[in-house]
């Protein structure tokens, strides 16, 4: 008996995402994607990416493969409701995805976004452009700033205490410690970006109430399918 295969991966408030826009994400990451896969790893079981993609496909389970599957469509489900949200709020952002266009993430950007996120953010266009702008709209005061200095001191010793083995955590000499206006900036900077971050979580998780997803694109990890494993 031949599996049905659903025509849309996904419904976005009632409008089918399709089928395709998955599969040429999948493709993408197979002729483009050492970046992808090396940064935001999809769940467990795909093989090395200098590895031809035809021995990939064929030595690796089927339960790999819908898994595979089922992460490429939270990326692209991710990427609609950011194309959306953008449109709602007047950003201009390319019409489509090329190839060429797919950029690598830093190893530290996929542990605080999770491998879902960060391929999102790696592939779309729109979700960088909504991320920048939630980041932007992040007010940082300025008892934050010095609240993260005064109580992080241990990350702003001068390079000769750090050689002279200076315990930040005991009384610091004045001249140990670099002046709060010279890293005040930065420590800002830091604090604004990670406030646009949990912006977007709360964004995203509020905007995946209006998916429902077709038979095989469930999440990775929702427990109502047999190949389940939580990993973002």
């Amino acid at each position: 008996m031949t599996e049905h295969v659903p025509e849309h991966a996904a419904l976005i408030d009632g409008e089918p995402l399709p089928r395709e826009r998955v599969d040429s994400f999948l493709e993408t990451r197979t002729v483009r994607g050492a970046g992808l896969h090396r940064f935001a790893a999809p769940p467990r079981g795909a093989t090395g990416h200098n590895e031809p993609a035809p021995a990939r496909r064929q030595s690796e389970p089927p339960s790999v493969a819908r898994q595979r599957r089922r992460w490429a469509t939270q990326v692209v489900v991710t990427d609609e409701l950011a194309r959306r949200a953008c449109a709602d709020r007047g950003l201009k952002v390319p019409e489509e995805v090329s190839p060429a266009s797919v950029l690598a993430v830093a190893e530290t950007d996929v542990a605080d976004l999770g491998s879902i996120v960060a391929a999102a953010l790696a592939h779309s266009p729109a979700v960088r452009a909504l991320l920048a702008a939630l980041e932007a709209e992040q007010t940082v005061p300025e008892t934050a700033v010095r609240d993260y200095y005064d109580r992080n001191r241990d990350r702003f010793l001068t390079p000769d205490a750090l050689r002279r083995g200076v315990d930040p955590f005991d009384e610091v000499a004045p001249g140990d410690t670099l002046p709060y206006d010279e890293v005040r900036d930065g420590i800002a900077r830091a604090l604004r970006k990670a406030a646009g971050r949990q912006a977007f979580f709360g964004w995203l998780d509020q905007a995946r109430g209006a998916v429902t997803y077709s038979h095989g694109h469930e999440h990775p990890g929702d427990p109502s399918h047999p190949d389940h494993e939580h990993r973002h």
